[in-house]
């Protein structure tokens, strides 16, 4: 482990309190408030596929935005292979407890890359300018860094997640922009 690397797992350390301290209310309240803004971009607003993930206790809740998008627009949720990240359509029948315990779909092929207009992307941590800090593993960076990656992409946080700087790495992906 290098410094940056030393720095990036103290500062999650730091986020990762400062969520806990939310209520499970505060969360929920957030988490709507962030996805109706979601709603409001324009580039939701014409893209026919959504990437986005399966919630964890500690980040913006999804469930509600699955719920209501469902059947409108193509929804992918990420599948993890090994040490590669792919997206699947969302079937609700279909999800089952994947890599680190994450909900992620069990049956259908995955969409190539170019495919995905729009992705939501979860984070650790986040600067205004978008650079996002996630848990480590870097199948995020990775997969926006492939061939024919093209989806708008927007992380989404609590407030006490944005940061003014981040130790960065040479193959961190920053975000088109954040709603928190």
């Amino acid at each position: 482990m290098d410094n940056t690397d030393g720095t990036k797992g103290a500062l999650r350390s730091v986020i990762r309190e400062r969520v806990v301290r939310l209520t499970a209310e505060e969360r929920s309240a957030v988490a709507c408030k962030i996805f109706r803004a979601v709603e409001c971009e324009p580039a939701f607003i014409a893209a026919h596929s959504v990437a986005l993930f399966a919630s964890l206790p500690d980040e913006p809740s999804t469930e509600e935005f699955l719920h209501r998008w469902y059947g409108v627009k193509r929804l992918l949720l990420p599948r993890i292979v090994g040490d590669d990240m792919e997206f699947c359509d969302y079937e609700p029948d279909s999800m089952r407890a994947g890599a680190y315990g994450i909900a992620e779909p069990a049956s259908s092929q995955p969409v190539a890359v170019e495919d995905i207009d729009f992705m939501i992307l979860p984070g650790r941590a986040f600067t205004p300018e978008g650079w996002r800090l996630g848990r480590g593993k870097g199948y995020y960076d990775r997969y926006m860094a492939k061939e024919g990656f093209r989806a708008f992409t927007v992380g989404v946080c609590f407030a006490v997640q944005v940061v003014e700087h981040l130790p960065l790495s040479p193959y961190d992906k920053r975000v088109d922009k954040i709603i928190y």
